[in-house]
């Protein structure tokens, strides 16, 4: 998502002069399939074409050996240049000037119209691709992220539609709850009368104050950060897409899924800092500043403990918890499921004989974590205590079905909530929120109205 949106950027300056052409060159199996490839497209709003290279060889035609790479083609069609890894857009820039400049002067630059790049509709439905969901038990409320629309929609638990927060427009600015703008936005817990919100696509942290009907920014630049961040007031630092939010008392958790570690925000002093993880991409465990996570993306909070949907290890972690009686030393990292990076698949189990393909989410309720098993299209069930983990809801084939636990189906399921014995999953793909009897195991789908 990171590079996406810096190539936005490129896209947008050198609309004339550049085609730019994405090859998706999958590392999961679901990721093989081109419609989930279409929807992936969709849901980041791409408007470049984008070429599925499931046998990977074009990869191996460039000489591609990490995620993401960059090649820059001429006007004949000859590589010029390659970059390995993250490119802030402005540097780019500077090299395309000058390499329009230099072609330019040859006469090889074709700035013909191009109407035969049109791209993918967006879904005609009230919810887009909606990434996370939040039960308020409090004032029984469903804050949903409905992420393809840059807004955030808020329900009673029998759908009836309450409030819309953020213009719809994808942006970057604070104000009223109407005329504020968010930009894909994942990440919702709220307290009391104010949501938090992890405005993922503006590298943000945003605050709603429910009560008088205001949006503004508590930490994040706007800008996405290209450098391990250190501790420091929460408004000066650049974040690296924030995904999801778990709140313990005045301290916010957040995935910092593009740092690939979990910060923590005092929101009494304005301070954020790292709080596990090295920014080293792995499985690693251990203690908090040495341990390892990959695009952690999905946090739930339960037995003093942080729980973690580590996404690109295809793994669920546990973080402990500061508390009275532990030092900071003892603290800890432990892996309940997953054991690498590349070890994914969908198998029941016990511990490292479980795999499971990309978790996007977790929930906790009476002992039991609750995993978005994304990329398998499951709802499973993990016993933190025991490691077992077993499959609860969906065929692992993708769709729309209600029913029993054994024939719903799922379409990448990005986000769970629970709350009055409901678990609410925020089905991603098929731009719906379902609702789960957590006693019946009966699958609904919530009519928003």
């Amino acid at each position: 998502m990171h590079l996406l949106s810096q190539l936005g950027k490129v896209e947008h300056e050198f609309a004339n002069e550049v085609i730019v052409i994405g090859v998706h060159s999958p590392k999961f199996p679901a990721e093989h399939d081109d419609e989930n490839v279409r929807q992936a497209v969709r849901r980041y709003g791409i408007t470049h074409p984008v070429v599925n290279d499931p046998q990977l060889r074009l990869w191996r035609q460039y000489g591609v050996n990490a995620w993401p790479t960059i090649a820059i083609l001429d006007p004949r069609g000859y590589v010029v240049g390659a970059q390995a890894g993250e490119v802030p857009a402005d540097r780019l820039a500077a090299v395309l000037r000058q390499l329009i400049r230099e072609y330019d002067a040859q006469g090889l630059i074709d700035r013909q119209p191009r109407d035969w790049l049109q791209p993918e509709p967006q879904p005609d439905s009230l919810l887009a691709f909606p990434g996370k969901v939040f039960f308020d038990s409090v004032h029984q409320r469903l804050f949903i992220a409905d992420t393809g629309h840059h807004r955030i929609v808020v329900t009673d638990p029998t759908g009836h539609v309450q409030q819309m927060i953020g213009s719809g427009i994808a942006g970057f600015n604070d104000g009223t709850v109407e005329t504020a703008a968010f930009s894909h936005p994942y990440g919702l817990v709220v307290q009391d009368q104010t949501l938090y919100v992890a405005d993922t696509g503006n590298h943000a942290i945003r605050r709603v104050d429910l009560d008088h009907g205001t949006v503004e920014t508590i930490a994040g630049t706007g800008q996405l950060g290209f450098t391990y961040a250190s501790a420091g007031p929460a408004r000066e630092r650049d974040l690296r897409s924030p995904w999801a939010l778990a709140l313990d008392g005045t301290t916010l958790y957040i995935a910092m899924a593009g740092m690939h570690q979990i910060w923590a925000l005092d929101l009494v002093s304005g301070m954020l800092r790292p709080y596990a993880g090295s920014g080293m991409e792995g499985i690693q465990g251990g203690p908090l500043e040495r341990a390892w996570f990959a695009q952690p993306s999905g946090l739930a909070l339960g037995n003093d403990v942080l729980y973690v949907a580590d996404s690109e290890a295809s793994a669920i972690r546990a973080v402990d918890l500061p508390r009275v009686g532990k030092a900071p030393r003892d603290l800890l990292v432990h892996r309940l499921v997953g054991v690498g990076l590349f070890d994914f698949g969908d198998r029941d189990g016990t511990g490292d004989a479980v795999r499971l393909q990309h978790p996007l989410d977790v929930a906790w309720q009476a002992g039991t974590l609750y995993v978005a098993d994304s990329y398998n299209n499951k709802i499973k069930r993990l016993d933190p205590i025991t490691r077992e983990c077993r499959s609860w809801l969906g065929t692992g084939q993708p769709g729309l079905q209600d029913g029993p636990a054994d024939n719903a189906t799922f379409w990448e399921p990005g986000g769970l909530a629970v709350g009055n014995g409901v678990l609410y999953i925020a089905d991603t793909n098929n731009h719906a929120i379902r609702t789960v009897h957590l006693q019946t195991g009966m699958v609904q789908t919530l009519v928003l109205r």
